[in-house]
């Protein structure tokens, strides 16, 4: 639902600069906004997540953007837009990175990629379902209800969450069958009870342990219990919000991590890119669409997200363990990045279609084709980065994928804000000629990491285990 809330203005640009005054310049800079507030958001919600639980956080992210969107409508000024659109990123920033971590909270390693896989179908998908039914909405209602549905849509999920969403959050500091405050020791001598033949056989320091208790029965949680706002669990932790904030930026000298992070980026800008200029080039003068018409070309983007998502879901998982087997059963975290290799002629083939058809005139179908290539590698580049930071630094988890964000967004809100004067100064075609060659070199740069990934991760191995550690006993290790 947040997803839709930030998407659906796309087909609507020019009935809402009509309305309004504002630019499509000024439109797309507060969009650019959004996604800056979208990343660096993260940083105050997601410890605020992992502290006191994700379920508070979801439930009133969804509350808050439901009040922005009632509010969006009646932002008469550039101020207020700008205003709207960061508040609206603020407060809607855990949808970049607490259904991640959901998942890695509910599901094992093994099934996780399928599940982010369908993660981003969805994310991406809603992005793209929003302006099909935006620009009907508009036709029948005005620019006005667009905005007004999507706080009413807010609003579904905030019940849909509230009554059927469950507390994810699982203090992993406590082991079961011992005392919350008991840790394992090691030990700087064989205990006395030990013969001298077992003294020889051990090779490793004794592990020592207080007596396991037996392990104790929790009784089963009402259905009242799991819909409580706060579970107790949470509340009784001791707070370490610091390091939590911190760990995020820190991770930024993971050059894997940071990589993650440049790759989710590149590929998300050509998506923001596709929006910003969606309406500027559909509803000029060569094509002259209607903002309904407008919107139902979105659902080519949305063919192109269920491909993607189908290929780095299902096809990816057996092209990686055919990898897998060729390396003699072992599984890289690199073997994955092996799935950008359609992106390499399918970046510029879809700029170029896009930019430089719309430039010649091409036929609206091929426009609109052009939409959904370019989806289809958004939908690859956001599960294949994702996925490649968690195979990578599986226990750092969430805070890793904050950083990851943090980098995203930082690059979607340089291409929000300067997407219209540069492609209205360099012109469609020169624009969409350079993008495609940017496009085709940071595809390129996944072989960098395929060869030199595997050193770099051994590299960080010492400050890898040493924030495992530390996130350990903060009770955030996934």
């Amino acid at each position: 639902m947040v997803g839709i809330a930030s998407a659906a203005i796309y087909s609507v640009l020019e009935p809402i600069s009509k309305a309004t005054g504002l630019t499509i310049a000024n439109l797309n800079a507060g969009t650019g906004y959004m996604f800056l507030a979208f990343g660096w958001g993260c940083l105050f919600w997601q410890p605020l997540a992992l502290q006191f639980g994700k379920r508070p956080v979801y439930l009133f992210s969804m509350l808050a953007t439901m009040c922005i969107q009632v509010w969006a409508p009646h932002t008469t000024t550039n101020g207020q837009w700008i205003a709207n659109k960061i508040l609206q990123g603020f407060f809607g920033a855990p949808i970049e990175s607490l259904c991640e971590i959901s998942v890695t909270d509910i599901y094992f390693q093994h099934e996780r990629g399928r599940y982010i896989g369908l993660y981003a179908l969805l994310l991406a998908g809603s992005n793209f379902f929003a302006p099909i039914i935006a620009g009907f909405i508009d036709r029948g209602q005005g620019w006005e209800w667009v905005l007004y549905w999507c706080a009413i849509f807010c609003a579904m999920g905030f019940v849909f969450l509230f009554f059927f969403m469950e507390e994810t959050n699982f203090d992993r500091s406590q082991l079961v069958g011992h005392e919350p405050e008991s840790e394992y020791r090691v030990a700087d001598a064989t205990p006395p009870s030990v013969s001298d033949d077992e003294k020889k056989s051990v090779e490793s320091p004794a592990l020592e342990a207080a007596s396991p208790s037996p392990v104790p029965t929790t009784p089963r949680k009402t259905y009242l219990d799991k819909i409580k706002p706060f579970q107790s669990a949470d509340l009784r932790k001791p707070i370490r919000l610091g390091g939590m904030v911190a760990r995020p930026l820190i991770f930024l000298t993971f050059p894997v991590i940071f990589y993650a992070g440049f790759s989710y980026g590149s590929n998300l800008v050509w998506f923001n890119v596709l929006n910003a200029t969606a309406s500027l080039i559909l509803a000029g003068p060569n094509y002259n669409f209607a903002s309904w018409a407008v919107g139902l070309s979105y659902v080519s983007p949305l063919i192109g997200v269920a491909i993607g998502s189908a290929y780095t879901g299902y096809g990816g998982d057996r092209i990686v363990l055919w990898l897998a087997r060729r390396n003699k059963g072992i599984l890289e975290a690199e073997h994955r990045l092996w799935l950008f290799t359609p992106s390499l002629l399918l970046i510029p083939f879809g700029l170029i279609l896009w930019g430089v058809g719309a430039a010649h005139a091409v036929h609206w179908f091929g426009c609109v084709f052009a939409m959904g290539i370019i989806a289809l590698t958004n939908t690859i580049g956001l599960q294949l980065s994702v996925s490649y930071c968690i195979d990578s630094y599986r226990d750092l988890g969430g805070e890793a994928i904050v950083t990851v964000i943090l980098v995203r967004n930082t690059m979607s809100f340089a291409i929000g804000y300067g997407v219209t004067p540069w492609v209205t100064n360099m012109g469609l075609q020169n624009a969409f000629i350079l993008a495609a060659f940017a496009g085709m070199a940071q595809c390129l740069t996944f072989l960098v990491f395929v060869k030199y990934g595997k050193g770099l991760r051994a590299r960080s191995a010492g400050r890898y285990a040493k924030y495992v550690e530390e996130m350990g006993r903060a009770g955030v290790v996934h």
